[in-house]
């Protein structure tokens, strides 16, 4: 079976937060100094031209700015990224372009700039409207700086946003994490990214644990609240996200549907299929800023770069596909790592078997206790026997 493309995305890497929170393992960094905005945006558009080649004549569906904490930059600054990345690689005339903002770094007018300068979709990160839980999470907006911020972004017209909650917070109880979401419901968000705190290795939570809701009490959380969401007619179209109908992130759809993606920025991920080669390749950027941005005097910018092998495609295909609700069809498995059918038969049998999902001639469908023991399901194509 050969390999095929997927459609291709972007992420674009900011890596600067004004503090670290104790509960984050992702790649960012206090900001001391001066923001090198005019340095960085030279650099990330330097490590973009040089992965072009590697996607010469393919289209760019969807673009995500993450973090750190993009809202830091102006728009201008995002202006002349987004004119940048048009210039080098073609758009989609519907793409997608998301930018991850922190309630506690934006001004009002920052978002007319951001939708002035192309970025079509927000995603908050309110994480909780509680004062003390925000506190707790060393968050630096409160609660009513979150519902502002909120407003702000529909007062500049974006109607395509999301919404960052957590739940399962230190100390919260099943009536603080329902006010939570009923003060998100108010805002009628088209997107909402609902997940459980986690800690981390690595990280300050994970040196000074903090208490937690026990299993139970968390169990409870999560039923009441996704209760309450389906009531509101949104949809859990994966393990922490909800959507009304139509509205679910098209980038992250791209992920979980084991698409291409160019990760640039420093600590960016990417992966690409390169059909010529029959090989999916991964790739990873220098992560701190500092090395990141020296980079730019030879373009050494890409830290890692290796082929995932053959025996562990099926398991990185279904590791991101299984956290979809929606059906697998089977030829986008082949077409997407170009393996047979056969090459899973046995995990899929056994999933079979165990009640992890539904399997007809063409697509596999996850279960509901599927997704409940959804590390137990992804862990049977590790390595598959044929």
């Amino acid at each position: 079976m050969s390999l095929l493309l997927p459609p291709l995305s972007l992420y674009i890497h900011l890596p600067w937060c004004v503090a670290k929170c104790p509960y984050c393992d992702f790649n960012s960094h206090a900001l001391v100094g001066e923001l090198p905005e005019d340095r960085y945006i030279d650099a990330l558009l330097a490590d973009l031209e040089l992965d072009l080649p590697r996607v010469w004549g393919r289209t760019v569906h969807s673009v995500f700015l993450g973090g750190g904490t993009p809202s830091l930059f102006s728009g201008e600054s995002m202006a002349r990224l987004l004119s940048g990345v048009r210039a080098r690689i073609p758009l989609a005339p519907n793409a997608e372009i998301t930018m991850e903002a922190n309630p506690g770094t934006v001004e009002h007018d920052r978002f007319e700039a951001y939708r002035e300068a192309g970025i079509n979709r927000i995603s908050l990160g309110i994480q909780t409207f509680s004062d003390s839980h925000l506190k707790t999470l060393g968050r630096i907006h409160d609660g009513n700086q979150a519902a502002r911020a909120v407003e702000a972004v529909k007062a500049a017209g974006f109607s395509n946003f999301n919404l960052d909650l957590m739940w399962a917070l230190p100390a919260q109880t099943l009536e603080h994490a329902m006010a939570d979401l009923e003060q998100a419901l108010a805002f009628e968000p088209p997107h909402l990214s609902h997940y459980q705190l986690t800690i981390e290795p690595n990280t300050v939570f994970a040196a000074r644990p903090p208490p937690l809701p026990d299993d139970e009490e968390a169990w409870d959380i999560q039923e009441a609240c996704a209760e309450r969401l389906e009531k509101a007619g949104f949809s859990s179209y994966e393990i922490s996200a909800w959507s009304q109908p139509g509205r679910a992130s098209q980038h992250n759809l791209n992920y979980w549907r084991f698409g291409d993606y160019l990760g640039i920025g420093a600590g960016a991920h990417g992966k690409i299929t390169l059909p010529a080669e029959q090989q999916v390749i991964r790739l990873r950027r220098k992560s701190h800023p500092r090395p990141y941005l020296n980079a730019s005097e030879n373009g050494s910018f890409i830290a890692e770069q290796w082929p995932v092998p053959g025996n562990e495609l099926a398991f990185e295909y279904f590791l991101n596909r299984f956290r979809l609700a929606e059906s697998v069809p089977l030829t986008e498995f082949s077409a997407r790592t170009g393996l047979e059918q056969e090459a899973i038969t046995q995990p899929l049998n056994q999933a079979q078997k165990l009640g992890l999902i539904e399997l007809t001639e063409t697509h596999i469908h996850r279960t509901e206790r599927g997704a409940r023991y959804l590390n137990d399901l992804q862990k049977l194509f590790l390595n598959p026997e044929t």
